[in-house]
């Protein structure tokens, strides 16, 4: 509770702009991350088990139409690159790798759109947080320069108060990204090398 109640006094203070600045790249971090998730985990995660294991029984039966009905209503990443393979079976492995190719050059970008901006929005935070800190220390300064003695204890109490509420919460905001951050960027580049994997899988079972 004391440690909540030294953060909300840090948004009442002199420098407190810096405070809300560094709400701001949070608030704006955490939009974007529920974006990630709902996108990585939700859209591109659903059922792909389910989605390989049907089309897989089509195939194995010949019934390439129903594979390709099949695909044509999931609207993944992996469906999109299995449905390029399935229309075009017979043209060729060339043929199919290049419509394969054109897939990823759509969907891979949608993949691993915006996860590098985490990075950039914690570096943001933890710079916003130093300033607070340079600012906090001039503010010392100052009152041992210019501030009467009978006052300078809180003047200097006052400036340190700004350095370390804004360094804190800075790292506070930064390290959750960064971590957030990494972990999507290791799904997002997963979701890729599944597709990679099945669309080669595939491509030589429908070509032999």
């Amino acid at each position: 509770m004391q440690f909540l109640n030294f953060l909300i006094a840090g948004f009442h203070i002199t420098g407190s702009f810096m405070m809300w600045g560094i709400l701001l790249v949070g608030l704006i971090a955490i939009g974007l991350i529920i974006e990630r998730v709902w996108y990585l985990f939700v859209k591109c995660g659903t059922n792909r088990g389910v989605f390989m294991s049907g089309v897989s029984k089509y195939i194995k039966a010949g019934d390439y139409e129903k594979a390709i009905k099949f695909a044509s209503s999931v609207t993944t990443p992996l469906a999109k690159v299995v449905l390029a393979v399935l229309q075009n079976r017979g043209k060729g492995r060339k043929n199919v790798g290049k419509a394969v190719d054109e897939i990823f050059l759509t969907e891979a970008p949608k993949i691993t759109r915006i996860i590098p901006l985490l990075s950039m929005f914690a570096n943001l935070a933890t710079l916003i947080g130093l300033s607070a800190t340079v600012y906090g220390v001039m503010v010392d300064f100052d009152a041992i320069a210019n501030v009467p003695v009978a006052q300078r204890a809180q003047a200097l109490a006052s400036g340190i108060s700004i350095a370390l509420s804004g360094t804190l919460f800075g790292l506070m905001v930064a390290i959750p990204c960064l971590f957030i951050a990494g972990f999507l960027a290791a799904r997002a580049d997963g979701i890729v090398e599944e597709m990679d994997e099945k669309s080669t899988k595939l491509m030589n079972l429908v070509e032999e």
